[in-house]
């Protein structure tokens, strides 16, 4: 067989077996026999083999291949990965479908469908190839796991269509898989998983695809990031539009005119939830209509259009077999109830919360009783009530003490403040939560820095405050159990990097009270620099619209104090960044920005700004970026093939802008 030949076998083999996968892992109906799935694939392999330089990213040979990773490569979402917000009643959903009706014109319908219990992913394919899928990460950073979603047959390695596009969904790890898996662990005497979403969580960031691809996972797309040239009006019709280009979608979908008929769709598979071969959590409940989705708008951490109903949690009862203290970065005694081990919610629980005193002396809860818990949002355990009926006569009265558990020093409670609260700055427990809190993801980022290495570090004296960790050198690490050369080497430069950070990750690392990462973003951009901030006034923190009187307190207080002013000298004179490096706050004396209180839609390919940059770049001067254009759009940028949305604003009437105009605009604000 000459070469010519071979490509055209090696195309035709491609497209049969894409279908018969399509057939198996998507529609669940099989055309043809296993064994002959398998004689087409190997007869491809051979002819891969024989020609090399014909394999291509998308040949079903490739879905597991590659040497396994040293470590996952962040990718940043283009349109932020935003959660949802949640209803627990009837009542709440009824308010959504209220406040939804009232903030658009015209009937709303609406879009149901189940909320998979696994981990949200992205996949990006150009021209109808997968080129890049990632895990949501903190919504903004994710991580790129490409070559473990590869794996999984139901991704298709090419469109039926040459799309352009970004979409999301759900991995997820069928019962069947998940028992089948724990089954081989205990064989191997490894420890079970504890539920299908932590498998497959588990299974996707392996860094060795082989072992994803055994896991045989599985995935329900049901979303789109970005979709330039498609205007396609409802999320109704995009759902369909996935499953003709051949994403699995999830069958059990419906669309309600009204709240009655939701309410009929959350009774049904409240019902019928254990029927499924995959754990679902609760209904997400969409607004159908793009237009009207946009009109609606988000908030800080979810649209306004959708809201996840979650099913009440699952109520057990078990015994309280001890009180456990723990103390937190800000000083916060928490006690925590030692139960026996208790099925609920697809894992086994053997601690819980009782949040604090007050609670524990309002339940009257003891040592020794039997109580019921759930998992609130069916993720964290608490304790609900005691079964009094079930007190046996030595159950134990349970007294908060006097001093911390960790350190010695008298406790206290602050006015207005239910916890007790160990105040003593060199407490050993409060100086390793709050190194833990300033290596985090949304802090300073440390990779490599996990829980365990931080206590690993205190214990061993090599470091005290965040100052320590920028000492650290390869000689001491490398004294540590468990620490290898390698792994040595990837710290240190991880620690080396994080100095760059912008201004606003240092400030939330910090952990000053009251003060969160958003909170720390804004801080940064009102004054750019850890110097300007320090320096702040009680009046000059409440001027700002987002910081509160409590946060400005607590930001006037936190700087006065001696050993931090120790601490911010040594994190500079050891090289950390301590200035904001994003889009600066714009000063335009009396003049208003030509964006403030706008809404901009980007569309098409930009030269002179990546997306992103544009995006910072106009909020920074008080407009606002939305993905989709609509009445309410007040100007559209249009780069090159800017197609339907282009298209929109013309119909709908809106100003549309070219890059040069948005170049202007920016440089007269600048």
């Amino acid at each position: 067989m000459d070469e010519k030949q071979a490509q055209t076998k090696i195309a035709e083999l491609k497209s049969l077996l894409n279908q018969y996968a399509h057939e198996y892992y998507v529609l669940d109906q099989p055309t043809v026999p296993d064994s002959e799935y398998d004689e087409k694939l190997r007869e491809l392999q051979k002819l891969e083999e024989q020609f090399p330089h014909l394999i291509t990213e998308d040949s079903p040979t490739q879905r597991v291949g590659g040497e396994p990773l040293e470590g996952f490569v962040k990718v940043e979402h283009r349109v932020p990965m935003l959660s949802l917000g949640n209803a627990f009643n009837e009542q709440d959903l009824r308010d959504f479908a209220r406040r939804a009706s009232q903030g658009v014109d015209g009937e709303v319908s609406f879009v149901c469908e189940l909320k998979i219990d696994g981990l949200a992913v992205s996949l990006t394919y150009e021209n109808g190839k997968f080129v890049r899928g990632a895990t949501r990460g903190d919504g903004t950073i994710g991580e790129d796991i490409t070559n473990n979603l590869k794996t999984i047959r139901s991704v298709p390695l090419t469109l039926k269509e040459p799309e352009t596009l970004e979409v999301r969904g759900e991995a997820f790890m069928p019962h069947r898989s998940f028992l089948k898996l724990n089954e081989q662990r205990k064989e191997n005497e490894e420890e079970p998983f504890a539920n299908p979403r932590n498998a497959a969580a588990g299974s996707l960031r392996q860094l060795d695809p082989k072992i994803a691809a055994k896991r045989h996972l599985d995935t329900f797309l049901y979303a789109v990031g970005e979709w330039e040239n498609n205007d396609i009006a409802t999320h109704s019709g995009r759902l369909e539009k996935l499953k003709e280009l051949g994403f699995k979608t999830n069958p059990e979908w419906r669309k309600c005119s009204s709240i009655e008929e939701v309410m009929e769709f959350v009774e049904h598979w409240t019902k019928e939830r254990p029927n499924l071969d995959y754990e679902i959590d609760g209904i997400v409940i969409k607004v159908d209509s793009l237009e009207q989705q946009e009109e609606l708008g988000y908030t800080a951490k979810s649209p306004r259009w959708a809201i996840a109903y979650k099913f009440p949690a699952e109520e057990v009862m078990t015994k309280l077999i001890d009180i456990e203290l723990s103390v937190g970065r800000t000083g916060v005694i928490t006690p925590t109830a030692i139960l026996e081990p208790v099925r609920i919610a697809g894992t086994t629980v053997q601690r819980a919360s009782l949040h604090n005193e007050d609670l524990i002396r309002e339940q009257d809860i003891r040592i020794g009783d039997m109580v019921v818990i759930k998992k609130a949002g069916d993720i964290i355990p608490k304790v609900v009530r005691v079964v009094e009926e079930k007190r046996s006569a030595d159950a134990k009265e349970f007294h908060m003490p006097k001093e911390c558990p960790a350190c010695g020093s008298e406790l206290v409670r602050l006015e207005g403040e239910v916890a007790l609260r160990c105040i003593n700055p060199s407490c050993p427990a409060q100086l390793t939560e709050g190194l833990i809190h300033f290596v985090s993801r949304n802090a300073m980022n440390i990779d490599g820095l996990g829980e365990r290495v931080i206590i690993q570090l205190f214990q061993h004296g090599l470091i005290q405050t965040f100052a320590d960790l920028y000492r650290l050198d390869r000689e001491q690490l490398l004294k540590l159990e468990r620490m290898g050369e390698k792994s040595v080497q990837n710290l240190l430069h991880a620690i080396e990097a994080s100095k760059e950070n912008s201004l606003e990750r240092l400030i939330f690392g910090l952990g000053i009270r009251f003060i969160g990462a958003k909170a720390a973003k804004t801080l940064a951009m009102e004054f750019e620099t850890m110097e300007k901030l320090e320096q702040a006034t009680y009046e000059d923190l409440v001027a700002i619209d987002e910081i509160g009187e409590k946060m400005a307190d607590a930001v006037v207080q936190y700087f006065q104090e001696e050993h931090v002013q120790k601490l911010l000298m040594d994190l500079k004179d050891l090289g950390v960044h301590m200035e904001y490096k994003g889009p600066k706050k714009v000063e335009t004396g009396n003049e208003v920005s030509i964006f403030a209180g706008k809404t901009i839609v980007l569309t098409g390919k930009m030269e002179y700004y990546t997306r992103n940059e544009a995006k910072e770049l106009i909020e920074a001067l008080g407009g606002s970026v939305t993905g989709s254009v609509s009445k309410k759009t007040d100007i559209v940028i249009a780069g090159e093939d800017a197609g339907s949305k282009y298209d929109k604003a013309q119909k709908l009437g809106i100003t549309i802008w070219n890059e040069e105009q948005l170049k202007e605009a920016l440089g007269s604000n600048s």
